[in-house]
């Protein structure tokens, strides 16, 4: 296959990462069909990119009419089925192996031969998925990063089973949807930014919970002396807390040891629903537009 033959894109799973995935590549050009099995979902989606796509019509990133044409690109759907079309299929839905093997699995029935089936998790590699489809060759990872209409970089991931072929097409396809692509040759969990990122994730919740800081005052020192955009807990509520805790959970069960399992602040925040921007309320709250609401101390 040639980048040039990707003639439709398909995305499951419309949660915050998933719905922009498809937005950036109905920009680009692709006609895409973005799945769930939740009808609310799918209409939480289009509310969220409309919002996000009208204000940056007003800081005149886009225009309205290239907005329209990437609207009418995309087609939201329950039905699995309509993924057929596509010959690119990123997936984006829980963190959770074996929800993504049922899928894997479902889609390979639906699918051609040459169709690229990709996984946007950064946690479970690719090889723990593609025994499950007839062409192993045709699956790798392909890592956005949240939010996915700001964040430039995308990892693209090749498995010990994933073809040239299809690295290479998963290299021009990011590159085709104004993105940049880093290609790592083999797979190791968390990739590259994300274990960076974690190490620093770790020391920041240890401080934490150990009463050196609030996670205030963290967030403040990472964005004043180093510079970041946003702090570690700030990122964990607009990541959602809920993904952190089934990343270490999934990496807590490839190797037993306890020192990867989720925090106790992140398995408590969990446990009470309070999983970030979506929900509310994380380690910070937020309004009904998702901004952060000071609170008084």
């Amino acid at each position: 296959m040639k980048n040039n033959e990707i003639k439709h894109v398909g995305v499951v799973g419309s949660g915050a990462m998933g719905s922009q995935i498809a937005m950036v590549s109905a920009l680009a050009g692709y006609p895409v069909t973005l799945q769930d099995i939740e009808q609310e979902s799918l209409d939480k989606a289009k509310t969220f990119l409309t919002l996000q796509m009208d204000r940056r019509v007003e800081k005149e990133r886009y225009t309205r009419e290239e907005v329209d044409q990437a609207f009418e690109r995309l087609t939201f759907t329950t039905n699995i089925e309509e993924l057929s079309k596509a010959n690119m299929i990123i997936e984006a839905i829980v963190e959770k192996l074996e929800a993504k093997r049922d899928l894997f699995s479902e889609l390979d029935k639906i699918v051609t031969d040459d169709t690229i089936l990709a996984t946007n998790s950064s946690t479970i590699v690719s090889s723990k998925i593609a025994d499950v489809v007839s062409n192993p060759g045709n699956v790798c990872n392909i890592h956005f990063f949240n939010p996915v209409l700001v964040m430039d970089m995308v990892e693209v991931v090749k498995g010990p089973h994933t073809s040239d072929e299809t690295a290479e097409v998963s290299m021009a396809f990011v590159k085709s949807i104004r993105k940049t692509p880093v290609l790592l040759k083999k797979e190791i969990s968390g990739f590259i930014a994300n274990r960076i990122l974690g190490k620093l994730m770790d020391e920041a919740v240890f401080l934490y919970e150990n009463g050196y800081a609030t996670h205030e005052e963290i967030d403040l020192v990472c964005k004043k002396a180093l510079n970041h955009p946003i702090g570690p807990f700030e990122l964990m509520d607009l990541t959602g807390i809920d993904v952190n805790y089934f990343v270490r959970m999934q990496r807590y069960s490839e190797s037993g040891d306890k020192k990867d399992k989720p925090a106790r602040i992140v398995a408590e925040k969990v446990g009470k629903g309070e999983l970030g921007k979506k929900t509310g309320k994380g380690f910070y709250e937020y309004d009904e537009n998702g901004t952060k609401v000071e609170v008084k101390k």
